[in-house]
This record gives C-alpha cells, sequence and structure tokens, in this order.
C-alpha cells in the first residue's frame, strides 16, 4: 500500500514572508542562513508536509487575542478549521490544509517580533 501524498503550494503571502526573513536575517548578520532555510523546505519541510499533513498542530492551539478571534471569525465558513502549525528549527510555518493539497501561507523566524516597536515608539 502507497501513501497518499498531497501536494503543497507556496502562497503569495508565504513567500512575502520568506522575503521579509531575508531582510530579517540579513539585518541580524546572518543572511547566509536564508540559503540553508530554502535547503531545508526543499529537502525536508516540504516533502513532511505532502507525506504527513496532519504534523502540525491545529491552530489555534491556545487561545488567542481578540484581534487573532476576530480574524479567524472573519475567514469563509469552516475555513480556521484547516489551519496548522507546523515548527521547523527556528521557524513557525502556519499552513491550511485542504483536500489533497496543503497550502503554505506564513512563515516566520522565532526571533521576528509581532509588533515593530521601533516604528510605534520612535527614538
Amino acid at each position: 500500500m502507497t501513501d497518499r501524498l498531497y501536494r503543497v503550494t507556496l502562497t503569495a503571502s508565504f513567500l512575502a514572508r520568506l522575503d521579509s526573513i531575508v531582510a530579517f536575517l540579513t539585518e541580524a548578520g546572518a543572511g547566509f542562513a536564508h540559503d540553508d532555510l530554502l535547503a531545508e523546505l526543499r529537502a525536508t519541510v516540504i516533502p513532511n508536509l505532502g507525506r504527513y499533513p496532519r504534523i502540525g498542530r491545529r491552530y489555534p492551539a491556545q487561545l488567542q487575542s481578540a484581534e487573532a478571534l476576530a480574524q479567524l471569525a472573519a475567514l469563509p465558513a469552516g475555513t480556521a478549521a484547516t489551519l496548522r502549525e507546523y515548527l521547523h528549527g527556528d521557524y513557525l510555518i502556519l499552513y491550511s490544509l485542504g483536500e489533497g493539497e496543503v497550502q503554505l501561507l506564513s512563515i516566520r523566524h522565532y526571533r521576528q517580533l509581532s509588533f515593530d516597536f521601533a516604528r510605534v515608539w520612535p527614538t
């Protein structure tokens, strides 16, 4: 018996987040780590999600902020139930699990803050 393979696609938002990671790593003096990330996505993450699409935990696995809950409620009916998180090394990947397909939605380095304090409170 062969395992069913899911098709893994990268969304525009995922690709945009990859670009932000390049800027983040370059600013941190670790621009070389981007090549490692791309290699890991190709060699490990995408094959893992293609073969084991439920490997990530359901999102939201825990209580979220009021803003996050409002955004989830604004999604089309049933969409929030398809969201999953996959932790790979220093990166958290948000993806959606559909019928025969995994869509990579977002990726973030664990050191990237969700708040831009420098922009909010300029010195």
